[in-house]
């Protein structure tokens, strides 16, 4: 009996605790849509003519997206900001292609909503403007149901979706959420990083979501790169995946001259403000030469990492028989995609918006 009386108690606890949970998940939806319906009411009023003639806009706290909507009719208008701000979302109105065109040209919308039918300039012309002035804007064809046909033909010219006329509010706005999940998995797709092999230098122009992989260098799973010179030395530094790890190097302090360091032993330190990274040998030899342009300026190791910011020179020692513990060409990207996708599960469990790591959790995880 008192076991039954315990698990009563307990699915009770959890029966409240959900009620009280979706209770005020509701008043808190109650209270935002309240809060934009005010909103709503005052800035449809404002005066936005410097901008464009018919402009009416208005903007929501913490807005899912902004959308700029086109239509020759105004009472279409009026409904698009209605539906659309009240599901939190800002919004720009006008009535005109041209007006549109100078809007999406001095913002940044997500979505460009616009009627097929126009008069002066047509729908089909506005998406094609759009998509040349702005190729990463969604845009929406609105169209009767008399010219869908024609709606289709614009998805050629760049519209990625057509929507039909007239539409009840919980239509528009099941619309346009499914619109938005699709752009936000295609810009997070956009931004995943990319990882390919180029010659030293060319890792310097390369822009920062993208991998540079040394072609013709070996690299080892502590991030230090070697290249085997001509004349048999090995040139050493950090790799991309460090300098970008990193951020940024205030200095570096390699082994000295005529010191001999077996592989997997600290070869150079890198230290970034008060932190300090170690990275081992790739190879064990003899230190030969130190790169002296890197002690008036360590930054080079940053913006040249394959190039002029090279950290020291090794004669090698065992050349035959520590190679194969290194990784080059083809299998150096697909380790680096392991080792983003490592630092970005590390990045989000320490914060969503955190861009650098502890420098111990650095440390640990990848030198």
């Amino acid at each position: 009996m008192t076991a039954l009386l315990v698990v009563l108690m307990f699915v009770a606890f959890v029966a409240i605790d959900f009620l009280v949970r979706e209770a005020a998940r509701r008043l808190k939806e109650k209270n935002e849509r309240r809060q934009r319906e005010e909103v709503l009411n005052v800035a449809i009023r404002l005066d936005f003519t410097a901008e464009a003639k018919s402009l009416k806009r208005v903007e929501v706290a913490n807005p899912k997206a902004r959308i700029l909507a086109v239509d020759d009719e105004p009472v279409v208008l009026d409904s698009f900001r209605r539906i659309l701000v009240l599901e939190g979302f800002n919004v720009d109105t006008v009535e005109s292609g041209p007006e549109a065109l100078g809007l999406v040209q001095r913002h940044d919308y997500d979505f460009v909503f616009t009627d097929l039918k126009m008069p002066g300039m047509d729908g089909v012309e506005v998406v094609k403007a759009v998509k040349h002035l702005r190729p990463d804007l969604d845009v929406v064809v609105v169209t009767g149901y008399g010219t869908i046909e024609t709606a289709v033909e614009t998805m050629q010219h760049g519209a990625c979706e057509f929507v039909q006329k007239p539409f009840t509010a919980e239509e528009l706005a099941e619309f346009v959420r499914k619109l938005l999940i699709k752009r936000q998995a295609r810009v997070q797709a956009q931004q995943q990083p990319t990882v390919r092999i180029v010659t030293p230098i060319a890792a310097e122009s390369a822009p920062s979501h993208e991998y540079c992989v040394p072609g013709g260098a070996f690299v080892a799973k502590g991030h230090a790169w070697a290249r085997i010179e001509p004349g048999g030395q090995v040139r050493v530094g950090l790799d991309d995946f460090a300098r970008k790890a990193l951020g940024s190097v205030s200095g570096i302090k390699a082994a000295e001259h005529g010191r001999e360091i077996k592989q997997g032993e600290p070869l150079f330190t890198v230290t970034r403000g008060v932190d300090t990274f170690t990275f081992a040998a790739p190879l064990s030899g003899k230190v030969v030469i130190n790169n002296e342009n890197l002690v008036g300026d360590p930054a080079i190791a940053i913006q040249s990492p394959y190039d002029r910011g090279w950290v020291l020179k090794l004669q090698p020692m065992d050349l035959a028989a520590e190679l194969p513990a290194l990784r080059i060409g083809k299998p150096v990207v697909e380790w680096y995609q392991e080792e983003i996708a490592k630092l970005r599960k590390a990045l989000s469990e320490t914060s969503p918006k955190a861009d650098r790591l502890e420098a111990s959790e650095l440390q640990k995880l990848f030198f």
